[in-house]
């Protein structure tokens, strides 16, 4: 195991209801004057906004709101932002929605002290500082209620990048299962593709003697596989709904991924995909993930094979693990399609010819990227070819 640091400050406040104490947070965590950001209409026409207005304004906290956050978040609104803050004399971000709200909130909260541009912290240099951000969840899936990690689009250019930073960290996050009940299957089913991916980057390194974490790691997605289904057919079953939004936040405040080398090579791959045909990040990275492991399984079968038995229930084939751990990968795949993602380019909408751009966006050039498997530009482009004709 690689020696690690690791700092997790959040206060989680978890269960029923917990909305009704948003004040009460911010006041804690030193806001006194609050950015109430969030994305469409979804939380207004809930009542969920008038919940936590009403929470803020009994606890004697202003706040200024700003809306109009989309999936794959844009720095247009970041920049915006950020202009409301100071202008303002914002002390506190409060993000009430998903991962792109929150990504959102924090991306404004490296802008605000920063007297240059804040995508430079998505491109050349980490923030050392930003103001305070506090979470209300409503999206079981980017886990960005418990991490440092970020991700926003560039709308000139179609750049979808990511920054991260400790300093990043929401100082407290409410999580209430209930405010996820009434998402549509297809959302359910993004997010929780979206938590499934955060573990196997995680799980897919060269590190040895690695147990802790990888136990963790399976033990995730053994409760992934479980509960999923039943949230998607039974969209007001709370204990389903519990266990998942627990589940992403486990799945992305690194946990699972201490002492270990890590993979983010699908995530960049996929992030192309979203920032081209604005898909959702979850159903791109089914169809990306997969192929992924298909390509690059060679590499260390045995570790394939491993989770293709303890995960997915396959019978190790001690003679061939590169035939388990191909059927791992197949039952991966079904499992995706059986929760409604698509599977391939034609059923994300994405299309063959533009690959060489989804090669060329990624900007590696005649360079390759770092993870349990080294790519270069032509090893993404047959990633990509696989993902394009994956068939069950």
């Amino acid at each position: 195991m690689n020696n690690f640091q690791f700092w997790s400050p959040t206060e989680f406040i978890f269960g029923k209801g917990t909305e009704n104490e948003t004040g009460k947070y911010v006041k804690k965590h030193g806001g006194s004057k609050v950015l109430l950001h969030y994305g469409g209409g979804s939380a207004e026409r809930s009542g969920l906004l008038g919940r936590v207005r009403a929470s803020l304004e009994g606890c004697g906290i202003k706040y200024v709101e700003l809306g109009g956050v989309k999936p794959n978040p844009r720095d247009t609104l970041v920049y915006e932002g950020i202009d409301v803050c100071r202008r303002e004399g914002i002390d506190f971000i409060l993000a009430v929605g998903g991962g792109s709200v929150i990504d959102s909130a924090k991306a404004i909260a490296m802008g605000v002290p920063y007297d240059g541009d804040f995508w430079d912290f998505y491109t050349i240099k980490d923030p050392d500082e930003a103001l305070p951000v506090g979470t209300v969840l409503t999206i079981a899936a980017a886990g960005s209620e418990g991490s440092g990690d970020s991700v926003i689009t560039k709308e000139d250019g179609g750049l979808k990048r990511g920054a991260g930073s400790d300093v990043l960290r929401p100082r407290f996050s409410i999580l209430d299962p209930e405010l996820t009940c009434t998402l549509p299957a297809y959302q359910t089913a993004c997010g929780a593709t979206d938590i499934m991916a955060h573990v196997f980057e995680r799980y897919f390194t060269n590190t040895k003697e690695v147990e802790i974490t990888d136990r963790l790691c399976e033990a995730v997605l053994l409760t992934m596989i479980r509960e999923t289904p039943i949230a998607v057919a039974q969209p007001d079953n709370y204990d389903a709904r519990a266990n998942i939004m627990w589940a992403g936040m486990v799945a992305h405040n690194n946990i699972v991924g201490v002492g270990r080398e890590q993979d983010w090579n699908s995530h960049g791959i996929e992030h192309e995909l979203s920032a081209l045909y604005d898909c959702a990040h979850g159903a791109g990275l089914a169809v990306i993930m997969p192929a992924w492991m298909e390509y690059v399984c060679k590499h260390d079968a045995a570790r394939f094979a491993q989770v293709a038995v303890r995960v997915w229930g396959c019978q190790m084939d001690y003679f061939d693990p590169e035939k388990t751990a191909r059927e791992g990968i197949k039952r991966f795949r079904s499992f995706l399609h059986s929760i409604g993602m698509p599977i391939n380019f034609a059923e994300l909408g994405a299309k063959e010819e533009d690959i060489p751009k989804l090669v060329e966006k990624f900007g590696l050039g005649g360079g390759e990227t770092g993870g349990f498997v080294h790519l270069t530009s032509a090893d993404i482009a047959e990633i990509y070819k696989i993902a394009a004709k994956a068939q069950l």
